[in-house]
Parts: C-alpha cells; structure tokens; sequence
C-alpha cells in the first residue's frame, strides 16, 4: 500500500509507542498521534475489554489525498530494539486497522492505485512485526539486505493469504466470530481478516498468544494516549 506516515518512523533505540516528548512545534507527540486517529472517517479496532493492560498508539498512514487509510493500537509492552530488553522478554500486540478503499488515487494524482483488501492488512501487520523484531545484534551494514529481504517475504505471503503458510483462526470481532488468515513465525505472529463497518484488521504480536484474542471497536481512542 501506498501511504504516507502521520509520524516519523522509530529508530534503533526507541519503541514504536513512545510518543510522549514534545515536538519541535510544542506540541506533545501524544497529541499529534490522537489528532491523526481523530482524523480518520473510520472506527479503529484495538483489542476488546477481556485485555486489561496498558494501551497505546502508535502512527496512522494516510493515502496521497490527504485520507488516513490506516494506523495501529498497541496493547502490552511497548515493543523496544534496546540491547537491554530481549526479544524474549517482550508480550505486545498490535491491532492494524485498515480502511476498505476500493479507489485510491496515486501520489501523483495521475493513476489509481490497488484497492485495499484483507492482503493489506496482512501486509502492514507483517512489516509491522519485522519493524519492531530484526535481530538487534546484526551489524549495521547487514540490518538493511535483512530487513529488505524479509519484507520481501513478507509481501509475497502477504499476496497469497490461502497459501500453505497460513492457517485459520476463529476470534471474535465485536462479539461476533470471525475467520483469520494465521501465521507464526520465529519472530511472532501475524493475522488478517475482515471486520465490520468497512474495514480489514490485522494484528501482530510477540509474547501474547493470539489465541485467546478479541478486537472491538475503540470507544475512546484518547484513551490510548
């Protein structure tokens, strides 16, 4: 998908939720994420009232027409690179929310782009999880071949959710149970399926079994913040 990002991607040494210091413009970083969600003209997913820990937002990606097409809720830890916290240690999941667009015009205006669909959310939580996992201790000059090598990967199973490297998984979405398309890998998991209201979800996650999971609508997105 073809987006641009409300925020500024972390790097090596910050978690993808740590938006509480203050901008160069004075404005807290925490607000300028909510703004982002409040923007959206579509209800965002986060997972339901049975999770009880900490919640928070990460970034929302917006099409070339100004429109958010999508963005992320994080629930549990804060996913961190720091050499300090392991892989291991971290329990995080991420719920994508993914705005069903069936025209989408190019950043330049000229052309239309692909419409978003169940692989896009399948896409964006793939890439999400490599974003906040690529090996720590991989020397600088490998990091960028390894991490395009596995977005490649990650595209390609992305393109083919009925493929031998996906499972189902029945979780509920509003009360109701819905089908996923499921995939584990060394570095977590990743699902995708379709919602209610014209949207498309997908979630990774580390630590946190998806088993036990359920998504609904977010009542409150401030209280992400």
């Amino acid at each position: 998908m073809e987006t641009t990002s409300q925020a500024e991607p972390q790097d090596a040494t910050g978690g993808p939720g740590e938006s509480g210091d203050d901008t160069g413009q004075g404005v807290p970083g925490a607000r300028r994420a909510v703004d982002g969600f409040l923007l959206a003209q579509f209800p965002w997913y986060g997972l339901d009232e049975a999770f009880s820990g900490p919640r928070w937002l990460m970034q929302v990606g917006m099409a070339a027409d100004g429109a958010v097409e999508h963005g992320s809720t994080g629930h549990g830890d804060e996913p961190s690179l720091r050499a300090e916290l392991g892989h291991d240690d971290q329990r995080f999941a991420v719920v994508v929310t993914v705005a069903s667009r069936p025209v989408r015009r190019s950043a330049d205006g000229t052309g239309i782009l692909e419409a978003t669909s169940v692989s896009s959310a399948a896409w964006l939580a793939g890439s999400g999880l490599l974003s906040c996992t690529w090996p720590a201790q991989m020397e600088r000059a490998l990091r960028q071949d390894w991490l395009e090598q596995q977005t490649a990967i990650a595209w390609e199973l992305a393109d083919d959710l009925h493929g031998g490297a996906w499972s189902m998984l029945s979780l509920p979405v509003d009360g109701v149970p819905t089908d996923f398309h499921y995939r584990e890998s060394e570095y977590g998991w990743v699902l995708a399926g379709a919602a209610h209201h014209d949207v498309h979800i997908g979630a990774y996650g580390r630590g946190m079994s998806a088993y036990g999971l359920g998504f609904a609508v977010v009542k409150d997105i401030e209280s992400y913040a």
